[in-house]
């Protein structure tokens, strides 16, 4: 009978010395130019102490033109070869192999921090408010991919990492491609399941073929994505009969995606005896036990009590407990539960705990996933800073944390060259949008509910141009006969100027009618004159001129035509 302490070998015959992993967690902790720094080492040197077989890193860009947030480490060259090298080195003073996980995000980068449009197999985009839509890769960009992959894992070696695991669970690119939902294409990368399971076989040979035999090559896979019309269980099974002939030495299993997040337990109902067994793919691993042949398998995600892992170990479910989250909190996780020192880990549900009526609305649950994701990730950036992590951290602390890091200091550390703190021009707009989001835009409306309607002040109605949905923005608009004059104090910044760029129609309210009309920028036209339009009298122009001036960045006039 396989006990928790007992070694594994792999089948390119590395030796685990215990069967708990430290399974991948995105730190967000590489500088600003990808590069991992002392945070890293500080991090993993206490994973490194913390009792466990297998420490796997967070997802590690092969792009530096396409990141998944803000901190990702990138390698996609050795430009980064020494400060990757002290990172390895560090982890494993403590006697634990380490594996860097490798990633490309496809349609999933995030848009603060990706300095081109995203790419994905199809050009279809996420169902995330403000992601944009991904442009589809072309044969040789597939290819070039692949290549990345493979260049990626040969400096991973080099640098002393003991293995790489691919990351094609959670919806990045290579889950993109094995998903009917992402992957339209009617190619030798597209059409049906085994066209979709192309890419990954190449990654995994491509990569194969670049390192030593004792170098490790794993994956991380969906078991599904939970979507209707996505990659089943069924298709699962088959891509995991595939992959094992690959000289794979282990298959982590996961699933979920960022539209349907199952990797943090919250959307998917689960049956009693997965409650029971706490582990959410467990049942999953046991039916793909088979097709893997001997290449080792992972179950990560739900565990939390001793009795739990070593059942499922001692009864041949996995080889391989992973422990994500509770590694953020106790990262001498793995020693407190094989020297018995502790029983259960700690487990935070982490929740705003908003009212029944509002927590149950789609983007909340949505909301709360991510919050849970961050807060265990606030507890990693405490580590990196040499000081213990706070269990008892409030996630209001952590919601602030996520706009600051994934808002305005991400967006300026992408342009810092042009777009910093000192700045006019930015600090205007975020003057202006503060205002007008915490201000005017609420006193409009509220003015509004009541019957109380001005023309300086009204609803403009555009087309998102990501999302396709009706959008509507409280605006200063001057009438005439024809149409109205309405002035985007920041250009395109704005985004309902840029939703008028890619789709022109628009409605306007004047008075309590909804007038119809087409709207073209004008930046030929005197912005400063045309101001003075909108003031309600003649005395106040002058007032009303410096009122614009005052918030505005980089103006443009929009003309609205009506066609009603």
């Amino acid at each position: 009978m396989t006990a928790l302490s007992d070694p594994l070998t792999l089948p390119c015959g590395q030796v685990l010395p215990n069967r708990l992993m430290k399974a991948a967690l995105s730190e967000g902790l590489g500088t600003s130019a990808g590069a991992p720094d002392e945070r890293l080492e500080r991090l993993y040197s206490r994973w490194g102490s913390g009792g466990f077989g297998l420490i796997i890193t967070g997802n590690v860009m092969v792009d530096h033109d396409h990141l998944g947030e803000p901190g990702n480490v990138v390698i996609a060259d050795e430009r980064h070869l020494d400060d990757v090298r002290r990172w390895a080195r560090t982890a494993k003073d403590g006697g634990t192999d380490l594996w860097m996980q490798i990633n490309h995000p496809g349609r999933q980068a995030n848009p603060l921090v990706t300095r081109s449009q995203p790419v994905a197999p199809s050009a279809i985009g996420l169902g995330l408010p403000g992601v944009p839509a991904p442009r589809a890769l072309t044969d040789g960009e597939i290819v070039d991919i692949v290549d990345r992959f493979a260049a990626t894992a040969r400096i991973a070696e080099r640098a002393g990492f003991d293995g790489v695991q691919i990351h094609g669970a959670h919806g990045y690119l290579v889950s993109q491609f094995l998903s009917p939902l992402a992957n339209q294409r009617d190619d030798r990368w597209g059409g049906d399941p085994q066209r979709r399971a192309r890419f990954v076989l190449e990654v995994v040979r491509a990569i194969r073929a670049e390192v030593a035999p004792s170098f490790a090559v794993a994956i991380k896979l969906n078991s599904a994505d939970f979507q209707r019309g996505g990659f089943t269980e069924d298709e699962s099974r088959e891509v995991v009969r595939r992959l094992a002939a690959e000289k794979l030495d282990l298959i982590e299993i996961s699933g979920g995606s960022y539209e349907s997040p199952a990797m943090t337990g919250r959307p998917v109902a689960r049956s009693a005896s997965t409650v029971a067994r706490e582990a959410y793919f467990l049942e999953y691993a046991e039916s793909v036990r088979a097709v893997a042949g001997s290449v080792p398998l992972a179950v990560t995600g739900g565990f939390r009590s001793r009795p739990a892992m070593v059942d499922a170990v001692e009864s041949g479910q996995c080889d391989v407990v992973g422990l994500g989250r509770p590694s953020a909190v106790s990262p001498n996780a793995a020693g407190d539960i094989l020297h018995e020192r502790t029983a259960r880990l700690h487990a935070r549900q982490i929740s705003l705990r908003l009212p029944a009526r509002v927590a149950t609305h789609p983007n909340i649950k949505m909301l709360e996933g991510a919050l849970d994701l961050q807060w265990h990730t606030d507890q990693l950036h405490l580590l990196g800073a040499g000081a213990d992590p706070d269990p008892d951290r409030t996630p209001w602390l952590t919601a602030a944390a996520m706009l600051r890091h994934h808002g305005v200091d991400a967006f300026r550390s992408r342009r810092s060259s042009t777009m910093n703190r000192k700045d006019p021009a930015r600090r205007k707009f975020e003057i202006e949008r503060a205002f007008g989001r915490y201000v005017a835009n609420p006193a409009v409306r509220a003015l509004g509910r009541i019957g109380v309607r001005t023309s300086f002040a009204t609803d403009l109605e555009t087309i998102g141009r990501k999302s396709g949905q009706i959008r509507v923005v409280p605006v200063s608009v001057s009438f005439d006969d024809s149409g109205a004059w309405v002035i985007s104090q920041h250009g395109t910044r704005s985004g309902w100027a840029a939703n008028i760029v890619a789709e022109p129609k628009v409605r306007v309210r004047q008075g309590n009618r909804w007038r119809t009309g087409t709207a073209q920028l004008r930046p030929a036209d005197d912005v400063v004159a045309r101001s003075r339009t909108f003031a309600p009298n003649p005395v106040f122009a002058g007032l009303t001129a410096a009122t614009f001036r005052a918030l505005q960045s980089a103006p443009v006039s929009v003309r609205i035509t009506f066609t009603d």
